[in-house]
């Protein structure tokens, strides 16, 4: 089976450049299931559920998500329904739902978990990321073809340690979060894929989707002011491509990013 994890979309920049470049990747690597990060893709905080539509009209099967997740109310009825193709952190306790849930695409079943990881800035709470993962995985049905873990956080060393704490055990661990994507994708030694970031999509030419007009200034001279998202082209589009084998591992995992 092939998936395609697309990066945090980042607002309306992130919208615009995966509409434009879904279309060429499904001719290209025909993926079977689409899943995306979408923690920012309403104005950068959490996702509306018009956008969400938007999105599933051009071909997103399932939404992951991370600390902003909870930031529109509207998407908790959504987050809570076993049905509904979005899930947000499995041990953050402030957002709704369960965290992680089934989808089937074909003959296909697969379960796709959200967790949070460390977070640097404004602190939040979270249950211990490793021991949670255990809990859930004793409760994840026998019959899936495939497991996806999406662990969301700041720290490179925690990416790394849960890709390899989970390898075998789970179809793909991807990484996201810092909106940077690293060169480390790959398949682990017992089958499991694994990249520490698959990046973002959005502004190229920016601090994370941010402007660095509203940034360098905060860093520099100590001003508080808010964040003014990048609006400007070129766009990146950021995504890692997986394909999957009987055995519910992984034969690859594969790096795209397109420039626009």
């Amino acid at each position: 089976m092939r998936i395609l994890y697309i990066g945090d979309i980042m607002a309306e920049p992130g919208i615009q450049i995966v509409s434009d470049i879904l279309p060429q990747i499904k001719k290209e690597y025909e993926p079977e299931l689409i899943i995306a990060q979408a923690e920012n893709v309403s104005e950068g905080k959490g996702m509306t559920i018009a956008d969400m539509k938007r999105l599933q009209l051009i071909g997103i099967d399932f939404f992951t998500g991370g600390n902003h997740t909870p930031a529109k109310p509207e998407l908790a009825s959504l987050l809570q329904n076993p049905e509904s193709p979005v899930i947000g952190p499995v041990n953050m306790p402030s957002c709704p739902g369960p965290g992680y849930k089934y989808l089937r695409k074909g003959d296909k079943k697969i379960a796709v978990i959200s967790v949070m990881g460390s977070k640097v800035g404004k602190e939040i709470e979270i249950v211990n990321p490793l021991q949670r993962i255990d809990q859930i995985l004793l409760q994840i049905d026998d019959d899936v073809d495939a497991t996806i873990i999406n662990f969301h956080g700041d720290y490179s060393s925690e990416k790394r340690i849960i890709g390899y704490y989970l390898d075998g055990r789970v179809t793909a661990v991807v990484g996201d979060h810092w909106h940077v994507p690293t060169a480390d994708a790959m398949v682990l030694p017992k089958g499991t894929a694994h990249i520490t970031d698959v990046g973002m999509c959005g502004s190229l030419h920016s601090s994370l989707g941010v402007k660095l007009s509203s940034v360098m200034p905060r860093w520099r001279d100590g001003i508080v002011n808010k964040n003014e998202l990048a609006t400007d082209r070129p766009f990146q589009f950021n995504a890692v491509l997986i394909k999957t084998n009987d055995s519910g591992l992984a034969d690859s995992i594969e790096r795209i990013q397109i420039i626009r």
